[in-house]
């Protein structure tokens, strides 16, 4: 995956005002360019942050956030109130601010010098009360915004904007994101219709539909050559089944796999696709369901959503964004099986193909097996169990008037023993805060069956998402209770229903 954050920027603006004069205002620059800095350089930050040009009236202010607004390279801006900002200069700029707003809450130093301090002292260092009259604008303009308090010597504090920065890199590829349907959505299942042109009003995914049969084209245009040699990175980079091998006696199963992936790939990468769908029910002249082609694109970054689920190849696509160059990995998931043992109750996730590798640090078993559902050929697949750690699982639903998204925070885990008759790639999780509360709170809130699991970014960085393009998040963790959770579905309602059109 190319790296999604290159010649991205997060702008920075200081706000002062003229009244202190140029010495003041000259270390008001020399200390937010040093904030900045430090920011910058942070390992926690992905996204470059540029300074700009301390901000003293409302003309500038506004001139800015249009042109932040504009540039397509600024994913989100941080503003920082170093001296006294009277607030009235930034209701044009706020009102005008199309891109993600995160308020920093810091000063130049850590510690006060208690021995020395004077006015001079407290009349350039007076973000404590600048920054206070700023959010009290935001709270009147009802700007989204995200707050974060701290120094940014303080790795709790970069920490949140780093997510914030995640966050406001996949709202940016959402605006921009092109999604290929090839057919239509799996009959008669509810949870994967929804509303393509809200979606593309409300986050900017443009989503449309090709015949399978022009994706054929592209399988069948692929050169014996370029097969060959993929064929031979599938012998050096995974653990390959005999049969599947050089001299195996399947070894055409796997030529076919690796013309689907080069004519897919293709045909992705001439459209400018950032995200696909497939379904089974609508294969044309595909010899295989599209099994290993999907997981390794989807381990390049690629959005999928299998049954022609876009919404959730759209989540798979801005999961990857998000979670670019951390450890961990992001695939469209499914709940599949359950454990109800008392005490020891777990999640069997899986599909009928289609899970990514970014999930696992092993070596990837690359197989063929038989697959009732799609009435072709044998596809081949790669198998392999998700690494233990730290998770979350993600959908999204149409609800007719709006969208949803449901988050569950889980523990991936071994499975209690070994699955050796499991053909396909697979997950095992124990959900947050215990399986009945979560399965009841899933169902109560109509989350879909389709997810996306990521064990690179946590709930921080999706809730910093979801306020940002104002989609509703209900949010299942630790701290969840049932009762709890449906009084939050409900007054969530009555929110949206209240906003609506404001």
């Amino acid at each position: 995956m190319q790296n999604p954050f290159q010649g991205k920027e997060i702008w920075f603006l200081t706000g002062s005002q003229d009244l202190y004069g140029e010495d003041t205002l000259r270390q008001v620059a020399e200390q937010s360019q040093a904030i900045v800095a430090q920011l910058d350089e942070a390992p926690e930050i992905p996204i470059r942050v540029v300074w700009k040009p301390t901000l003293k009236d409302r003309d500038a202010i506004r001139r800015t956030m249009l042109d932040a607004n504009s540039d397509d390279a600024c994913v989100g801006v941080i503003t920082w109130m170093h001296t006294f900002s009277p607030a009235k200069m930034w209701i044009g700029g706020l009102a005008a601010l199309a891109k993600p707003l995160l308020h920093l809450h810091t000063q130049a130093a850590v510690e006060l010098p208690w021995a020395t301090i004077d006015m001079d002292y407290m009349n350039l260092n007076q973000a404590a009360h600048g920054d206070r009259e700023f959010g009290y604008l935001g709270a009147r303009l009802g700007t989204r915004r995200t707050v974060v308090v701290g120094h940014v010597s303080d790795p709790r504090t970069r920490a949140r904007v780093g997510a914030w920065a995640r966050a406001a890199a996949g709202a940016a590829e959402l605006r921009g994101l092109r999604l290929a349907r090839f057919g239509d959505n799996m009959r008669n299942v509810a949870v994967t219709e929804g509303d393509k042109t809200e979606v593309e009003f409300k986050l900017g995914v443009s989503v449309n539909s090709w015949a399978v049969n022009e994706l054929v084209e592209a399988v069948d245009a692929v050169p014996d050559a370029e097969v060959d040699a993929l064929c031979a990175q599938y012998d050096r980079d995974y653990e390959v089944a005999p049969e599947l091998g050089p001299d195996g006696d399947r070894r055409d199963s796997l030529r076919v796999a690796a013309r689907i992936e080069l004519g897919l790939r293709s045909f992705l990468d001439g459209g400018g696709f950032g995200a696909f769908t497939t379904n089974f029910e609508d294969l044309g002249g595909l010899r295989q369901l599209p099994g290993l082609a999907v997981q390794r694109l989807m381990a390049d970054g690629y959005g999928f959503g299998a049954e022609g689920d876009w919404k959730t190849a759209i989540l798979v696509r801005v999961a990857k964004v998000m979670g670019h160059g951390l450890p961990g990995g992001a695939s469209l998931m499914e709940d599949y099986s359950y454990e109800l043992t008392p005490g020891r109750e777990k999640i069997l996730g899986a599909h009928m193909l289609e899970i990514c590798p970014s999930l696992t640090t092993a070596r990837p078993r690359l197989e063929v097996h038989p697959l009732s559902i799609g009435n072709r050929e044998d596809p081949v697949r790669l198998v392999f169990e998700a690494d233990p750690g730290p998770g979350i699982v993600v959908a999204m639903a149409d609800l007719g008037e709006r969208l949803r998204l449901t988050a569950n925070v889980v523990d991936l885990v071994a499975a209690d023993a070994p699955l050796p008759n499991l053909p396909v790639a697979h997950a095992v999780w124990e959900p947050k805060p215990d399986f009945a509360t979560s399965a009841e709170c899933w169902i109560t809130a109509g989350a879909a069956h389709h997810t996306v699991l990521s064990s690179a970014v946590g709930l921080d960085v999706w809730e910093a998402l979801a306020d940002m393009v104002d989609i509703e998040l209900a949010v299942i963790d630790d701290r969840t209770t049932t009762r709890g959770f449906a009084d939050a579905l409900r007054w969530e309602h009555a929110y949206r229903r209240l906003t609506r059109g404001a």
